[in-house]
């Protein structure tokens, strides 16, 4: 059991890459206030694991009946980052939070389902590593307990950077922000473009 656990936290920390994607989130979240920064990292978290979960159980029969592939969810996945990742560069997103501000207030963007949970959390790796992973525990009701502790581990820790993340932006300052923030948006376009590039090669490969 032990070995189950740590080759599929590995696996998946690897994957879903939490360090990584911690100052994406961070951006996304740029100009928010903490409570709702905090808010967004729980409930992305908690709709990312939920995900996870629920393919790693069903996953297969689930797509498989909507005649599905993991690479077309590559594909989807990468086009709607693709779009995120241009809106931080060209400044967009900041525009219209700004916006958004100006008539409410209180009122900031969701981003906790769409790209936190998915595709940055529940990607199209994580979900395939994830059902991959509970296959090969098969009936195995220990393994399978194995691989979901490693995964609501990976997703705790996710928690935690994420949580870190936003009074990290905050303490650099509105120009460093701005900076990190078209920076950002370059590698998130960048990650995009890889989502698309190994969705269609996976694609004509088989």
């Amino acid at each position: 059991m032990y070995e189950i656990f740590v080759s599929a936290f590995i696996a998946l920390f690897v994957i879903i890459d939490p360090i990584g994607i911690a100052p994406v989130f961070a951006g996304l979240t740029q100009g928010a206030p903490a409570r709702f920064q905090r808010l967004m990292a729980i409930k992305g978290v908690f709709i990312g694991t939920l995900i996870l979960v629920f393919f790693a159980f069903v996953g297969k029969p689930f797509l498989g009946a909507l005649g599905i592939s993991i690479d077309a969810l590559r594909v989807a996945g990468g086009l709607m980052l693709f779009i995120i990742a241009l809106e931080m560069v060209f400044e967009k997103r900041t525009n219209r939070k700004r916006e958004a501000a100006e008539k409410m207030d209180d009122f900031f963007e969701d981003v906790s389902v769409f790209p936190v949970a998915l595709p940055l959390l529940a990607g199209p790796g994580a979900i395939t590593t994830i059902m991959l992973a509970v296959a090969d525990a098969g009936s195995n009701t220990t393994a399978q307990l194995a691989v979901t502790a490693a995964l609501l581990v990976v997703m705790a820790i996710s928690l935690i950077v994420f949580l870190a993340a936003g009074p990290v932006m905050k303490l650099l300052g509105p120009t460093v922000n701005a900076v990190l923030t078209r920076l950002l948006g370059v590698i998130l376009a960048a990650l995009a473009t890889q989502f698309i590039l190994d969705g269609f090669k996976n694609a004509f490969a088989g």
